[in-house]
């Protein structure tokens, strides 16, 4: 049997995402991290990026791939919090609106905005 912890992935609005998992991989502003069953327990900011969920069960489990932007991550007792300010499921997010976005934020120079859009497309390509 494999070894899992619980995962709840929040947004300021809803929960987004809550289930067992075996290895969470989130950006902080030391990189990326990945949250393993019975990691130290940790309280850091959680940067914009994707984060990536690897699910447990059956025998390979699945993957849940999500755009975050800010907040932060919170672990012990084998579970972890991911409390975001916004967060979006890959297959929430419409990738022709992201695109035009960010072609947006490049004339508009607006590193903040182009940032956001290239998360959310990342998350989609489940690029990690």
């Amino acid at each position: 049997m494999v070894a899992e912890l619980h995962v709840e992935l929040v947004a300021a609005d809803r929960s987004v995402w809550s289930g067992e998992a075996t290895r969470v991989i989130a950006r902080t502003p030391s990189g990326d991290i990945g949250i393993m069953p019975g990691h130290q327990p940790l309280l850091t900011v959680l940067e914009s990026g994707p984060v990536t969920i690897r699910t447990a069960g059956g025998d390979d489990g699945g993957t849940v791939v999500a755009a975050v932007h800010g907040g932060f991550i919170s672990f012990a007792d084998n579970k972890l919090s991911l409390l975001a300010e916004i967060a979006e499921l890959s297959e929430e997010i419409d990738v022709e609106r992201a695109e035009r976005a960010l072609e947006r934020a490049k004339s508009d120079a607006d590193a903040e905005a182009e940032r956001r859009a290239e998360v959310r497309l990342l998350a989609v390509a489940g690029v990690r």
